[in-house]
């Protein structure tokens, strides 16, 4: 009896992860747990799915417990894909929690036994969580230095450079295995490590490719952020114009997928677009339509940032009655949010803007402080 209970309730944890209800799914499996069995193969199995439920429902150190439990397991039974695969869940939890070093030791010894097994889908699912590891230390390292793309330590450098060289692997061995799915994910990645390593013909060459499979897969998502990523891009080669129609294509992807966080940022990219091309009445209507969704979503670091643009542009146009409105909205947005920066280019760009006002027409020394990156 004790056997089939503990095989009941594994099974029905399973059910309810497989529907989507990860904490029902963990309860379920928990109790198995405590029930118990004898047979050590199922166990195993117990431990990696709770490990997976907890890593779905965020809670990084239970997800951990529960991989390092099953990896202890597997190798104690000598089952080596097994071993394989909780090293590769460990790997990715590792990831998560920002253990980089601890997190690519795992994906490496699941990339090992894969190779041994001669399993080539768990060797191409090796590398790929290799490169991701590497990719996601390269971003945390480039974070610490708020630069563009490109102006990198050379630690970063490195890292990203190793992330690419994994992507790469992955990337032959998920064609010999003609996994288009996979090869889509490949080469976005290759696009972004690119990017982030100042490479931007690179990089485009790479999200073209990525774009291709996305619309064979009518994967809208992927196409937006292939979009995107071809916009910026392009921005950093001076082709503002053909950054300007890719950013109008996420546009008309994020209304579709009723995404209005991604259909602002992509308002927000075409007034900025618009105004590197000196195109300043567009570059107003876009930041008009960024400040609107801003305000509907209550983001108030969006909407201080869409006035301090509209600020930028009404200036440009020489339209100092409109640019003192949107610099007032600024420094209320910035000393509420508790934004210096912001506050005092705020005071900086009022106080020019008044004296420009108090001098009248024809003056037109009033430059805008700038601070948004």
């Amino acid at each position: 009896r004790m056997e089939a209970s503990c095989l009941e309730l594994a099974l029905e944890g399973e059910r309810l992860c497989k529907a989507g209800d990860f904490k029902a799914g963990a309860a379920f499996f928990e109790a198995a747990v405590q029930v118990g069995t004898e047979d050590l193969k199922t166990l195993s199995a117990i431990y990696s799915q709770l490990g997976n439920a907890y890593f779905y429902l965020k809670e990084y150190s239970k997800a951990l417990e529960y991989h390092k439990h099953d990896l202890t397991l597997a190798r104690t039974i000598g089952d080596r894909i097994g071993e394989a695969k909780a090293s590769g869940n460990l790997g990715n939890t590792l990831k998560i929690l920002g253990q980089f070093d601890e997190a690519v030791v795992c994906c490496q010894r699941h990339l090992d036994i894969s190779q041994e097994q001669g399993d080539k889908v768990g060797e191409a699912r090796a590398l790929y969580n290799i490169g991701n590891v590497y990719h996601a230390k390269g971003k945390h390292l480039s974070w610490n230095t708020a630069q563009d793309p490109g102006y990198l330590s050379q630690e970063a450098k490195e890292t990203l450079q190793k992330a690419s060289e994994y992507y790469e692997r992955n990337l032959s061995l998920v064609k010999e295995l003609g996994d288009r799915a996979a090869q889509g994910r490949a080469y976005g990645n290759l696009g972004n490590t690119q990017y982030l390593l100042g490479n931007f013909s690179e990089a485009i060459a790479f999200h073209k490719e990525r774009l291709a499979i996305a619309k064979e897969f009518g994967d809208k998502a992927a196409e937006r952020r292939a979009y995107s990523n071809l916009g910026n891009a392009h921005i950093f080669l001076g082709r503002f114009d053909i950054s300007a129609e890719y950013y109008k294509k996420t546009l008309q992807l994020s209304r579709q997928l009723k995404d209005q966080a991604v259909e602002a940022q992509a308002c927000y990219s075409l007034g900025n677009t618009y105004t590197l091309l000196q195109d300043y009445e567009r570059a107003i209507e876009y930041h008009l339509k960024h400040l609107v969704i801003a305000q509907e979503l209550g983001d108030r670091v969006g909407e201080g940032r869409a006035c301090w643009s509209l600020g930028n542009a009404y200036v440009s146009l020489g339209s100092h009655e409109q640019a003192l409105h949107f610099a007032r909205k600024h420094l209320e947005i910035s000393q509420e949010i508790g934004d210096r920066n912001g506050e005092l280019t705020a005071q900086v760009n009022m106080a020019q803007l008044k004296s420009a006002l108090s001098l009248g027409p024809g003056d037109e020394d009033a430059g805008m402080a700038h601070h948004y990156s």
